[in-house]
């Protein structure tokens, strides 16, 4: 095996969820494929065009390609702007989208808050999300976190956040998230259950 080749292996298997052997097999599939599907080119111009033009948005900390001064969801007029949903990732937006049973807008957190790795309220933004209250007169704010310890203590810090501030409805995800589950994992189903069911 070249350098080359080694050094590709080596990037590809830094990315989550793909060690070593996974990163060689997708190589190998690469290299013995590249001139019957082509498959080299289209996946970097892809990843240029990514790099190039994907922005976070300043309202809710999404990530998009778009070009105006907020994410298409954020931009969206059909969708309810006094309905905000609290998600830890941007992993976590996308699955809770492909349930298509949400018609609010959201806030993505920089984390949970963890003692151990030294993440305190600042990951939360919530001073960012408190001025978007007040601007949007937002009536409702759904905690769709992780059902961890951390996603827990979370959970509770922003509920005592918002006690007394503009008379916000908090609810939270409910029946079917298991505890110790991660949404990003969860099946459509059970996440739309959730989300109906949310107290």
């Amino acid at each position: 095996m070249g350098p080359d080749i080694e050094t590709l292996i080596q990037k590809i298997s830094r990315l989550p969820g793909l060690g070593q052997r996974s990163a060689r097999r997708i190589v190998v599939h690469m290299i013995k494929n590249k001139n019957k599907e082509n498959i080299f080119d289209p996946i970097m111009a892809c990843m240029k065009k990514v790099s190039d033009n994907v922005k976070i948005c300043p309202l809710c900390f999404n990530v998009d390609t778009f070009t105006g001064n907020s994410c298409s969801i954020c931009s969206d007029d059909s969708r309810k702007k006094d309905l905000i949903c609290i998600v830890e990732t941007i992993t976590d937006l996308w699955a809770i989208e492909r349930t298509f049973c949400f018609k609010g807008q959201y806030h993505v957190l920089d984390g949970l808050l963890s003692s151990l790795e030294n993440r305190g309220p600042e990951v939360l933004r919530l001073e960012e999300l408190n001025e978007r209250c007040e601007k949007q007169n937002v009536s409702e704010i759904v905690i769709a976190l992780s059902a961890t310890v951390e996603g827990q203590t979370t959970n509770h810090y922003i509920r005592n956040f918002f006690k007394d501030k503009h008379n916000i409805k908090i609810t939270s995800l409910a029946h079917g998230i298991p505890i110790g589950g991660e949404l990003d994992y969860l099946d459509d189903a059970t996440l739309f259950t959730a989300f109906s069911a949310r107290g």
